[in-house]
């Protein structure tokens, strides 16, 4: 169940997978002004591929597509910080908490479970492209004929819905 509600909250954003720190902070059952100020005291462990600050156009963009009511708890001026995987990892060292440690557990896990999928994902998709260009050639004759089946029913449905004139 932990792990559902991690890879719940592990979003794809600037094409990296990350993870917001009002979702981080709780999980490691802190304010997220504590989590930030802990970031900051510790600035120079997150260049910009570990942490980088959500545009706000990112942010309204994220706000529209995910019911949450993350809105109440942090105002739409201040975007979140995200943390990618080293970041997350980062994180680990300056939060030191017998919780953070267990959350940062799960959190590395979930990311492992996500990139074991994508890379076993990545393989299906690659055969099934190897399949359909080998025997794109040999089927052309079963597509055109489908497609021609497919336009005739359809060119008689429209003439069945025609009111008839005559007899």
């Amino acid at each position: 169940m932990q792990l559902q509600l991690i890879q719940s909250k592990i979003y794809e954003i600037r094409e990296q997978r990350v993870m917001l720190d009002f979702d981080l902070a709780e999980l490691y059952k802190v304010e997220t002004r504590a989590l930030n100020q802990a970031v900051k005291r510790n600035i120079d462990r997150f260049p910009a591929d570990f942490m980088f600050r959500l545009s706000p156009i990112e942010w309204e963009t994220m706000l529209s597509q995910i019911v949450m009511t993350y809105p109440v708890k942090r105002p739409k001026v201040s975007p979140p910080l995200a943390f990618t995987e080293q970041g997350l990892a980062m994180l680990s060292g300056i939060l030191n908490s017998a919780k953070a440690i267990e959350v940062n557990i799960a959190i590395m896990r979930a990311f492992v479970l996500i990139r074991q999928y994508a890379l076993s994902h990545k393989d299906l998709t690659d055969k099934l492209k190897e399949l359909e260009n080998k025997y794109d050639t040999q089927f052309s004759d079963v597509f055109q004929a489908l497609n021609y089946l497919l336009e005739r029913d359809k060119q008689e449905m429209d003439q069945k819905q025609r009111n008839r004139i005559g007899y």
